[in-house]
């Protein structure tokens, strides 16, 4: 703390935080993933994206005692770590669960048209059922798909009742998608036995973490398969290029880069440091914008699948994004990085 006033170190790539501490915070802005020690050494508070891992070599000895991330996943904070040495950290849990959500039926709507695979009738299943799942899972039920739900930790505290093991998820899903955390028990969990496990002809669609996949399994598995979707990798910012070569739709972990998506996380996090710290100003920060920019509507009643495809690409072009990385996959995070933010969809 410098002159009674709180120092930040910030990724300045996270957007609309230039002028967020005016007057009220010093704060020094840094690329993700240069942020080290050096930047810490008298610095009150950390906000970041996954690009930065927040770990004792980080954060030992630094004064650091508050950090947000700018994200849903923590899985690159070692949260035991800053527990036991007094650090709060805070995500921005759900700020881009409707950006996913709306990259999910994008990609399916827009492959499936590309491949002639109906989805008359289809089902399908959703591992992870938290914001993003529960986003999804919302969507697919107002677009006339049957819908199976796999979430361990949710069906042990909350019943059985409304969900399936994942085996039986997979058995019985036309599409199957992800939406877990990365932790001990989600990591490879998409082995050969899961894909084994999956109909023949079934799409697959990951915009979880990367290393929840068996990238070598998928790669195997994909010639029984009807489409692969893959937006995170394993060793992003390097992806697997036999990976990619398998992916009908590859992407550079933008799923959930919509403007709302980031507005929200800039917000969230914010706001979490100006509770932690007491600056009133920070409390109540906001990002003005107009909704117009933010949000299209996209009426679906009485649209074939067709002419669905066609609405959604429409207001996000995702072939456009998997063009950009198979054009230069040595240019994913500078794709990340100057990514424009897109609209969300409204379904009316």
């Amino acid at each position: 703390m410098r002159g009674g006033r709180i120092r930040i170190v910030a990724d300045k790539n996270i957007p609309f935080l230039e002028n967020a501490f005016d007057g009220c915070a010093l704060a020094e802005f840094v690329d993700g993933a240069d942020i080290s020690l050096e930047n810490l050494a008298d610095a009150d508070a950390l906000i970041v994206r996954t690009r930065t891992k927040c770990d004792r070599t980080l954060l030992e000895g630094t004064g650091v005692k508050f950090i947000a991330t700018a994200t849903i996943g923590t899985d690159h904070i070692d949260l035991p770590w800053c527990a036991s040495h007094g650090i709060e950290v805070c995500n921005a849990a759900g700020c881009n669960a409707s950006a996913v959500m709306q990259y999910v039926f994008t990609a399916l709507y827009g492959v499936c048209a590309r491949k002639a695979i109906s989805l008359k009738d289809k089902t399908i299943g959703i591992v992870g059922v938290g914001h993003v799942g529960g986003a999804v899972e919302r969507a697919a039920r107002r677009l006339g798909f049957n819908v199976l739900l796999c979430d361990p930790p949710r069906s042990a505290m909350e019943g059985s009742t409304g969900f399936v093991p994942l085996e039986e998820l997979l058995h019985r899903s036309d599409i199957v998608t992800l939406h877990t955390p990365l932790d001990d028990s989600t990591r490879a969990m998409a082995d050969r036995r899961f894909f084994g496990a999956m109909r023949s002809g079934a799409v697959f669609i990951n915009a979880s973490r990367g290393e929840v996949v068996d990238s070598d399994a998928l790669a195997q598995a994909y010639g029984r398969l009807g489409a692969v979707v893959i937006d995170t990798w394993a060793g992003e910012p390097s992806p697997d290029a036999g990976l990619l070569d398998v992916a009908d739709i590859a992407t550079p972990h933008i799923a959930g880069y919509s403007l709302l998506g980031k507005i929200n996380g800039t917000r969230m996090s914010v706001r979490a440091l100006g509770r932690h710290f007491g600056i009133a100003e920070l409390e109540s920060f906001d990002v003005s914008a107009r909704e117009s920019d933010l949000v299209a509507d996209l009426p679906v009643d009485g649209l074939s699948q067709g002419e669905m495809a066609e609405a959604l690409l429409g207001i996000y072009d995702v072939f456009a994004d998997d063009s950009a990385l198979r054009e230069s996959v040595s240019s994913f995070e500078a794709l990340r990085r100057n990514y424009r933010l897109r609209k969300e969809i409204k379904f009316i």
